[in-house]
């Protein structure tokens, strides 16, 4: 029986893919105030500004590829029962190979009614345009779950982590509630490992750190997770 292996993957995760992220220098926070561009506010008062900012970020990601790391936590599956969980919305982990992956923030290449949120598509192509609708008439909007939005995905997400026999965080800074909370649901003798170069804020003594970037951070972990491969 394979060990259950739940990894928690931000930001750092896809940035050695060219998916720009909000936080690091040159980073979108600096183009955008993210008040104007990824909350309900401004999609209410600024829907074309949103918009064009999630259309963009759609056409960039498909112009993007899965990297070493992606790839790596993907040939992980034949060792271990892995459960990707991610606060990144695009799609690179499904496209290395993961076959396990639940989204918290949502999902780039989907779109959802903004009067039924329940009605979610695939949308064909990076652009949604106005005049797109649901098949009850009603205007569709990206499928992401904005700032001041519930994160409903974490009602899956706990229990899987309260259940890992490993926990692993890969490029997530660890400063985006209720994500950067999942680590504190592992049992107090589940092995956790963090992946980042830049070692996030956590005091918990039994963490391992690997101070480097996804791809290579991947690797090494590959080698620390060797004595437990089997019960």
């Amino acid at each position: 029986m394979k060990k259950k292996l739940v990894v928690l993957t931000g930001a750092g995760m896809s940035q050695e893919s060219g998916i720009r992220t909000f936080r690091d220098m040159g980073g979108l926070w600096e183009e955008y105030d993210i008040s104007e561009v990824a909350t309900p506010e401004a999609w209410e008062r600024n829907p074309e500004l949103v918009m064009q900012f999630y259309n963009d970020r759609r056409k960039q990601l498909y112009e993007c590829s899965p990297n070493a790391g992606h790839l790596g936590l993907a040939e992980l599956e034949q060792d271990f029962d892995v459960q990707i969980i991610t606060q990144n919305v695009d799609d690179l982990h499904e496209r290395a190979g993961s076959s396990k992956v639940l989204h918290l923030h949502g999902e780039l290449k989907k779109v959802r009614s903004t009067r039924y949120p329940d009605l979610i598509y695939e949308l064909d192509g990076w652009e949604l345009k106005f005049g797109d609708l649901c098949e009850k008439g009603h205007q569709l909007r990206p499928h992401i779950v904005w700032f001041g939005e519930e994160v409903p995905a974490m009602e899956q997400a706990v229990p899987m982590v309260e259940q890992a026999d490993i926990f692993v965080v890969v490029g997530t800074s660890l400063n985006v509630y209720p994500a950067a909370g999942l680590m504190h649901y592992t049992h107090k003798d589940t092995p956790v490992f963090v992946v980042d170069p830049e070692r996030p804020p956590v005091s918990m003594k039994k963490v391992q750190f690997i101070e480097e970037k996804a791809g290579l951070g991947v690797r090494l972990l590959h080698e620390r997770l060797q004595n437990f491969r089997n019960f």
